[in-house]
């Protein structure tokens, strides 16, 4: 891509975040790995930690099949998932509490499905977390028309941004991050991470709307059905794209 603007000071010093888990139901499902880190204004990650957990259920066939870990290796090795949730929670609570944006590729996901396991396991949940940013959001409002998919792939390599061992916590997380990055560089964005935030609520609940539509008129969804476009923090499971 040909535009190159200046990276928004906001920008320069992110969080990233990601989860890999037991399945796809926010309500129900668990952490299996998950990672925070910090990354510079080059995109280099500069702080990092990373979990294995014991879900405390079986991991899915499916699950495993994506993110590689088997119900007998987070038994194994992961550690009491009470501890993996508190310390992730905290983890991101100190950067929200630095004022450092927290960037999570479809950020719904990831931090609805915390909340619950918070609330499972008795862990105090964050408070209205942000600013966050969510490149899924993001990309499809500055970029509404192109055409294809949207997952962290596709959008990584759209945006030039390299991604090794995807649905692995810490790769996505970083690859989520650079792709923030990558579509300030070519999208005008908002002043401050908090204005952005907040324009992402609005743009969420509108493509929730739009894809809506678009699955009833497909035959996806019946015409009473709606798909939870709340966000960052939703409390019920909908259909994704």
């Amino acid at each position: 891509m040909a535009i190159d603007l200046e990276l928004p000071g906001w920008l320069s010093r992110i969080g990233v975040f990601d989860l890999e888990t037991t399945g796809v139901d926010v309500t129900a499902d668990r952490i299996v790995t998950a990672h925070v880190g910090v990354l510079d204004a080059k995109g280099r990650e500069i702080a990092a930690r990373s979990w294995l957990a014991d879900p405390g259920i079986p991991i899915p066939e499916g699950a495993a099949a994506v993110h590689g870990i088997s119900t007998e290796q987070a038994r194994r090795d992961g550690r009491v998932a009470r501890e993996v949730v508190t310390e992730v929670t905290e983890s991101l609570r100190a950067l929200f509490a630095q004022g450092v944006p927290v960037v999570a590729y479809n950020a719904s996901y990831d931090f609805s499905l915390l909340t619950h396991e918070c609330l499972r396991h008795g862990v105090r949940p964050l408070e209205s977390p942000g600013p966050i940013i969510d490149p899924h959001v993001i990309d499809k409002a500055v970029d509404r028309y192109r055409k294809g998919k949207r997952t962290l792939e596709v959008v990584a390599e759209h945006y030039a941004v390299r991604l090794d061992g995807a649905h692995e916590a810490a790769a996505d997380a970083i690859a989520a991050g650079r792709v923030a990055q990558a579509i300030a560089r070519n999208f005008p964005l908002a002043a401050s991470a908090q204005e952005l935030h907040t324009q992402q609520i609005g743009w969420a609940r509108t493509q929730a709307e739009s894809l809506t539509e678009y699955f009833i008129r497909i035959g996806r969804l019946d015409a009473e059905d709606v798909l939870d476009g709340t966000w960052p923090v939703r409390t019920a499971e909908s259909a994704s794209d």
